[in-house]
């Protein structure tokens, strides 16, 4: 990685206040984020999951009608599919589940509608994040929940009637497994989906008892050698797991199993600060996300360790060039290099500003105190 010098190494409250006023600058009118305004296959996209993270990043910088409008933006995109969700929750129910294709896309256009191209799309993780990001963000600064009432009732319906089934992970990938970063999105959102009130009675007790299964089934399957696993089955680890015993806060960072996790992570996927999404990643070579770091640092610090948490943030930020942009991933230690130049004939170099690297920089940031909400 050669990064452009500057006159002047910006400290990391400046980055983080750059960051958070370069996703206020590039949020789209109605509340989408996008994921890159330049990188070809992300153009126009906005992600649910991406996206929850970038508002919970800027909640945690005080941008609370930021944040507001990207919920804002969810709740219309699922209240106009209110009917599609009431049907895929009545065949679940009736035993006789719909395919992958007729679920909900994990993307949508800024103006809500899923994609023309072909896309990796039956994802659950993001219905998951937005309403985990709607709790932490009444949580940290108030206010009534009941104005996205509609679309977390039927997100919880719909998490409720799909959670144990397998999907595309977070890197669009793997389709076939049911993946342990997926749940904890799932456990998430249902756990502050039922804290925010807005739910019935019903809604309520059922969201706590799927979150409950889920926290099992994690425990009982998801768990090898002491440690989170990939996905059910799988004794490797994914870097998306620093976010379950991270950020989530699904498996506490300091417990046997939020430790065991952070440690595998660090031997097998960490090399100067910069983390790999897996071991056998071949996206542009396999390079390492700041976005990853600062998820593990947010980990670290939630275990007790302030001290590497500071040298994970510090890591992620000297990968902002000379204008601030933070990349999706950077090329140090390729995990794959024979395979780097595939993707940038395919879709051109990687993606630069990722707005969800800025926003995981702001959130380790405010969570370290360099930060003012």
């Amino acid at each position: 990685m050669t990064l452009p010098t500057t006159d002047r190494q910006r400290s990391i409250p400046e980055l983080a206040a750059a960051s958070a006023e370069l996703i206020a600058s590039l949020q789209d009118a109605g509340g989408a984020y996008p994921a890159s305004p330049t990188f070809s296959a992300y153009l126009g996209y906005s992600w649910f999951r991406d996206g929850a993270f970038i508002a919970d990043g800027m909640s945690s910088a005080g941008r609370t009608g930021s944040a507001e409008r990207f919920f804002d933006w969810c709740a219309r995109v699922l209240e106009a599919r209110a009917m599609q969700i009431e049907s895929i929750v009545a065949s679940a129910a009736e035993g006789h589940p719909v395919p992958d294709a007729e679920m909900l896309a994990t993307r949508f256009t800024f103006d809500g509608r899923e994609g023309d191209d072909e896309w990796w799309d039956f994802q659950l993780d993001g219905y998951g994040t937005w309403l985990w990001a709607v709790g932490e963000h009444v949580r940290r600064h108030g206010g009534d929940a009941a104005r996205w009432r509609r679309a977390i009732e039927l997100s919880v319906d719909y998490l409720c009637a799909s959670w144990d089934r397998p999907c595309f992970d977070w890197w669009e990938e793997h389709a076939m497994h049911v993946h342990v970063s997926t749940l904890g999105c799932v456990a998430a959102g249902l756990r502050e989906a039922a804290a925010l009130g807005v739910l019935d009675a019903s809604r309520a007790v059922t969201a706590l008892a799927v979150e409950t299964a889920v926290r099992e089934r994690i425990a009982a399957d998801g768990t090898v050698d002491g440690h989170l696993a990939k996905w059910l089955g799988s004794t490797a680890v994914d870097a998306s797991l620093a976010a379950v015993v991270g950020i989530l806060d699904v498996v506490p960072a300091g417990s046997p199993s939020g430790r065991a996790t952070i440690a595998e992570l660090e031997q097998d996927l960490t090399v100067d600060g910069g983390v790999h999404r897996y071991l056998d990643d071949t996206f542009f070579g396999g390079g390492q996300w700041p976005l990853l770091s600062c998820m593990l640092g947010i980990a670290h610090l939630r275990a007790g360790d302030a001290e590497r948490a500071r040298e994970l943030l510090a890591w992620a930020a000297a990968t902002a060039d000379a204008a601030g942009a933070m990349p999706e991933q950077v090329d140090d230690h390729l995990l794959a290099p024979e395979r780097q130049r595939e993707w940038i004939d395919r879709w051109g170099p990687v993606a630069r500003p990722l707005l969800w690297s800025h926003a995981m920089l702001i959130r380790l940031a405010a969570e370290l105190g360099e930060v003012a909400a």
